[in-house]
């Protein structure tokens, strides 16, 4: 879940944008990039996934590092077919807040670019890359969804400081909309977060961490 600018309040903090609504970061004030590609690509080992149809869900889209993210990801390993990427959002960025977050990324500046021309407000259609931002309370918009991830991006403020995102009920949720063999992954290791997956039906590890972070947690379900 990420912040309104307007409402919640965004500031700045050596070039990262702090939610005013949570008083937490959008993403690692190390390096958002590289804790991106560790927690989520790497977590979801999804370079030895994406094909054609391969869909990643989110639970908080924020600045949409993740989704950029994913997007250059696919492209650098040259796989075929188109991607589908979900968002659930409660309180979204607008263009250019998301613009100037990215911006402190050039590594993936091109695949950004494209992203930014191509966002509507509630997603970008590429050529490779279908992606759809449902904007609400996942509590609510969650439940009525209709697909099902084969990798999920649990990326919501840390639950400590946005527990709404990371209740039991809605864990299990996320459980019911991923589809067999289907993984997710987190920066968080709180442990009522992995007994809540693995009560969910997801067979839950603690893995080593981006940066300072000891640890984080993927899970499968089979």
């Amino acid at each position: 879940m990420s912040d309104d600018g307007n409402k919640g309040g965004l500031d700045w903090r050596d070039g990262v944008p702090i939610s005013g609504r949570f008083d937490d970061p959008y993403y690692s004030l190390q390096d958002g990039l590289a804790e991106t590609r560790h927690t989520f690509i790497d977590g979801n080992a999804m370079r030895t996934r994406f094909g054609d149809g391969f869909h990643v869900a989110e639970l908080g889209f924020g600045t949409g590092l993740t989704a950029v993210t994913v997007l250059h990801a696919l492209r650098e390993s040259r796989a075929e077919g188109r991607l589908r990427f979900t968002s659930f959002e409660a309180f979204p960025l607008t263009q250019p807040q998301m613009a100037e977050a990215l911006s402190a990324f050039p590594e993936i500046a091109d695949t950004a670019a494209d992203f930014l021309a191509a966002w509507d407000g509630q997603g970008a259609q590429l050529s490779d890359f279908d992606l759809h931002v449902i904007v609400g309370d996942a509590r609510t918009t969650l439940p009525a969804w209709e697909g099902r991830a084969d990798a999920w991006c649990l990326d919501g403020f840390a639950p400590a400081r946005n527990p709404g995102l990371w209740e039991t009920d809605l864990l299990a949720q996320v459980a019911r909309h991923t589809a067999p063999g289907g993984t997710c992954a987190t920066y968080t290791a709180a442990g009522q977060v992995r007994r809540d997956l693995a009560a969910a039906g997801f067979t839950v590890e603690r893995v080593p961490g981006f940066g300072r972070k000891r640890h984080m947690t993927r899970g499968r379900l089979d």
